[in-house]
């Protein structure tokens, strides 16, 4: 989880864990008196933050941290067939975080972030436009916004340190990194989680065209596990099949909404720009948690 200068006021003091770090949108205890190097158990706690373009931005979206909590566990649910994952409890937590809080096994994060697309959009068809490639995979000439990726493709990034940006890197470019075993491995687990998830989505009227998985090893045995969150709408895109047409940008059940209105004339900032980003207008407040609400309900089946 990256880390930003989010205020560690924010952070509620929470009984019988220590608070650690304060992420962009989310806050990391340990068990008090516990190294948080060792620490063998981890509470994650998903606040309503929301962030774009390496930015907290102001104001929070209403219930986000509940919502992103429910989602996630839902696809460690769905998934653990397939991945261990880092999941203890999500109820067995303390009352004054109960909802957004997650008991977690404590990991030791693998340096990268594992991208899998399944259809051709933002810095994949950025990549693609330039050099007919993303991640060191040749793609076919003539795709366009959207386009289906079939099989799916692993797309690599660096993780970032705090204040900068995450880069894009070729498959090649991994292995040299973490060596071919893992970076095999990694490949491997991040496409078969997303073709498990795609399936899922595709029954619910839903398109996942990417997403954004993390891998750790546990500190107990060193088993290669899922962590972080998985597959919201936070770290993945999300399409209603319905209004989806290829070759254009289909209305997205995730925080894509936020990003264009940042990067459109009526936010008057510029992604570049070295000022903090405006604060949300309440229309688009509103609007970001209407579509994380849809994609939590139609997802999970379960009104929120």
């Amino acid at each position: 989880m990256s880390t930003s200068t989010a205020p560690l006021i924010e952070a509620p003091q929470l009984e019988g864990w220590d608070h650690i770090v304060s992420g962009k949108v989310r806050e990391l205890y340990v068990p008090a008196g516990v190294e948080p190097s060792a620490a063998e158990e981890v509470l994650m706690v998903a606040t309503d933050r929301i962030s774009a373009y390496d930015h907290s931005l102001q104001p929070g979206i209403p219930d986000k941290g509940r919502l992103l909590t429910g989602i996630s566990l839902f696809w460690f649910e769905q998934l653990a067939e397939i991945v261990p994952h880092h999941v203890l409890s999500g109820t067995d937590v303390p009352a004054a975080v109960a909802g957004r809080a997650v008991r977690c096994r404590g990991l030791d994060m693998v340096e990268l972030e594992c991208i899998a697309r399944g259809h051709l959009t933002g810095s994949g068809l950025a990549d693609y436009r330039a050099g007919g490639s993303v991640g060191g995979h040749v793609l076919p000439s003539g795709l366009a916004e959207a386009s289906r990726l079939e099989p799916a493709i692993f797309t690599p990034s660096t993780k970032a340190a705090p204040g900068e940006h995450d880069e894009n890197i070729t498959v090649a470019q991994a292995r040299e990194l973490l060596g071919e075993d893992l970076t095999e491995q990694l490949e491997s687990l991040t496409l078969a989680v997303f073709e498990r998830a795609r399936r899922i989505a595709d029954e619910r009227g839903i398109i996942l065209a990417d997403t954004k998985l993390e891998f750790g090893r546990s500190r107990i045995d060193g088993t290669l596990m899922l962590g972080d969150e998985v597959l919201t709408p936070d770290s993945s895109r999300f399409w209603s099949a319905d209004t989806f047409t290829p070759g254009r940008t289909p209305p997205s059940l995730d925080k894509q909404f936020v990003r264009d209105w940042l990067t459109s004339p009526a936010s008057g900032w510029s992604k570049g720009s070295t000022d903090a980003p405006p604060a949300l207008p309440a229309e688009v407040v509103a609007q970001t948690r209407q579509r994380y609400v849809q994609a939590y309900e139609r997802l999970t089946g379960q009104e929120f």
